[in-house]
């Protein structure tokens, strides 16, 4: 064997060994050569950086390494880049193209064909898995998504996108089964309400909806007060955005009836959008802003504080809450905006609230 076919070989192993199939993996260029120079006494003897540069070139060429342009350099002469991305391993087609034809009156397996490096031993074992399950499926019974993923892979998480199990969605999609067709629903805890002393489920009719706890609770003092706008016969604590989730539950809890919904919330970005995701989302219920008890919130304007960091500042959702509000009211909200300030729901206590009385 040649010294450039010794080389070579050397360094398509060690790149071997580095490939994954899925993902690509990062090197540095200098730790790969000193690795080459450790195996290979007369590496300086037969010029060994000049046939490590070919190869290097070679595997390029062939779109196995790929430089990193980031003017960063190896130091040596020719200068190689010093960071590579090593790409995704290609493995031969393993899955039996008469067993694919089998399972095709379920399953388009044109993603696999596209991709053969998906085609692995794990992935078909939860294709047949899947195929089982959906010659019965007009006889199964709608369950939890914990509940049907570890049924048919062996653990509750697999289907939720969690750290351990972050592509469980992504095989779906590749199979493309809908999560209606595994007969499974993501199922959200219920939120935490109080009826008004006296008053039974069939009497229900205003619902207020408060974003945070500590309102919550002075809301229930206020109720038993008498002293609550609107005079809700139901107070729910929306508990942050937890209530875009949970709202469903209402009416598996509830008869039907013409509910009259206001929300009531912080005076700031990730407010607005909640309010907002709510109404979009639930167009055949009556939901609008509490503008009385909101009305308060902005005659506390001077205990305004800095916005919430991360809270991403939706425009259009924004625009949305605005329109409820007088011009006036407008331009104090539109305020907060610009000075990138808010105001939080906890203005509203029971003292504070003594002087609208």
């Amino acid at each position: 064997m040649s010294t450039i076919d010794i080389i070579e070989t050397r360094v398509r192993g060690f790149i071997a060994d580095i490939q994954h199939p899925k993902q690509k993996k990062k090197i540095n260029i200098n730790d790969l050569e000193i690795q080459l120079r450790r195996l290979l006494d007369d590496y300086f003897e037969m010029d060994g950086y000049t046939l490590f540069f070919r190869s290097i070139e070679t595997l390029q060429a062939e779109g196995i390494l790929i430089p990193i342009l980031n003017n960063q350099y190896n130091g040596r002469t020719p200068a190689l880049a010093q960071f590579y991305w090593v790409n995704i391993k290609v493995q031969e087609n393993k899955w039996d193209r008469l067993e694919m034809m089998k399972l095709g009156d379920q399953f388009d397996f044109s993603f696999y064909e596209h991709h053969p490096e998906w085609q692995t031993l794990d992935e078909w074992d939860r294709i047949q898995k899947l195929y089982k399950f959906l010659q019965t499926s007009q006889v199964r019974e709608i369950v939890s998504f914990e509940e049907r993923s570890l049924e048919l892979f062996g653990h509750e998480k697999f289907l939720l996108d969690s750290d351990s199990f972050p592509d469980g969605k992504g095989f779906l999609a590749r199979i493309g089964v809908s999560e209606e067709q595994l007969k499974m629903v993501n199922l959200w805890e219920p939120f935490v309400f109080w009826i008004k002393q006296g008053k039974e489920i069939k009497d229900i009719q205003r619902v207020l909806i408060v974003e945070n706890l500590s309102f919550f609770h002075t809301s229930i003092k206020l109720l038993e007060l008498n002293q609550l706008d609107y005079e809700p016969e139901l107070i729910i604590y929306g508990e942050g955005t937890k209530i875009e989730r949970s709202f469903s539950f209402f009416f598996r809890m509830f008869p039907p009836n013409n509910y009259l919904f206001y929300y009531a919330g912080d005076l700031d970005a990730a407010g607005y959008g909640i309010i907002s995701r709510l109404i979009e989302k639930y167009p055949d219920c009556c939901i609008q802003p509490a503008l009385k008890i909101y009305r308060k919130m902005l005659d506390c304007y001077e205990q305004r504080n800095d916005q919430k960091r991360g809270q991403t500042q939706n425009i259009k959702f924004r625009d949305s809450f605005f329109e409820w509000f007088t011009e006036e009211e407008q331009a104090l909200i539109q305020q907060l905006w610009q000075e990138n300030k808010r105001i939080p729901q906890e203005v509203l206590t029971i003292e504070t609230w003594r002087r609208w009385q």
